[in-house]
């Protein structure tokens, strides 16, 4: 049987955060996806990862809808065909890919479910590379019991997401990961930003060319930023009350306004992981 997103994971629970608008909850091997039906997207992928337990198996890089939905209500094919933009995951592929040689498997398989997918930007720099591998650099460093990390993913909707074949592209997505520590649950939180770096004006004009060419809106590159927990909170209306209390994050000075600043990362070694 499927086993998804476990609470108690960590040895203390955390519960799945639930979206403030309607989902479809669908469970996998290790991790559970909570779907967007409106938007046909992902609005939370929820991930424990054993460490200690991971399997290495080869990448299968075959996207398939979950035959458990309609495939109206999924983002697929129709969305990534014939351009550039990336099928990204939202739960790693790697992340689940742990226990027996079997259950591994079958959560290196389901990982690519199109329901687990979400559009970005295909260039391959600096900071996407750092976005990719968030989740290897804490297990390594975050002080940690067991290696264990749960990690919930998901994109920031905005009315003002450029719009794409029928599909809002997300110009925003949000990591917040979860380990046991010495003093209980501790977590921190990143957002990755693939907004142009554009001035309005132009921004208005490459977007409305694209829309009339049927083409990509225009996208900008990946930049990456640890961020507190609260503010994800914030972005997304979910209940993430318990990681906000327990979050290793502490800004640096505040912007004009007095939110707290992001800290845009270049490497993993500008995370700052201690209370």
């Amino acid at each position: 049987m499927t086993q998804g997103y476990s609470a108690d994971f960590l040895l203390t629970t955390v519960e799945l955060p639930r979206p403030a608008t309607a989902v479809k909850v669908l469970d996998y091997t290790h991790f559970t996806i909570c779907l967007n039906t409106q938007q046909r997207l992902a609005e939370l992928a929820a991930v424990n990862i054993d460490g200690d337990q991971l399997q290495d198996l080869p990448r299968e890089d075959s996207w398939r809808l979950d035959p458990r939905l309609a495939a109206e209500l999924q983002a697929g094919e129709e969305l990534y065909r014939g351009n550039d933009l990336d099928r990204g995951h939202l739960v790693r592929r790697l992340d689940p890919v742990w226990g027996s040689r079997a259950e591994a498997a079958k959560a290196n398989t389901e990982t690519f479910f199109y329901t687990n997918a979400a559009p970005q930007v295909n260039i391959f720099n600096q900071s996407k590379e750092l976005w990719l591998g968030l989740e290897d650099y804490l297990l390594v460093h975050a002080d940690n019991y067991d290696t264990r990390l749960s990690v919930f993913t998901g994109p920031v909707f905005d009315s003002a997401d450029p719009q794409y074949r029928g599909f809002s592209i997300p110009l925003l997505f949000w990591k917040v990961a979860a380990w046991r520590a010495a003093e209980g649950i501790a977590s921190t939180a990143y957002i990755l930003d693939q907004s142009p770096l554009l001035d309005e004006l132009e921004l208005e004009r490459q977007t409305a060319a694209a829309t009339a060419a049927g083409e990509i809106p225009p996208l900008g590159p990946y930049r990456t930023f640890q961020v507190p927990v609260q503010d994800v909170q914030s972005l997304t209306g979910l209940g993430l009350e318990q990681l906000v209390e327990a979050d290793r994050f502490t800004p640096r000075g505040h912007d004009r306004d007095g939110r707290p600043r992001w800290l845009l990362l270049e490497k993993p070694e500008q995370m700052r992981l201690k209370p």
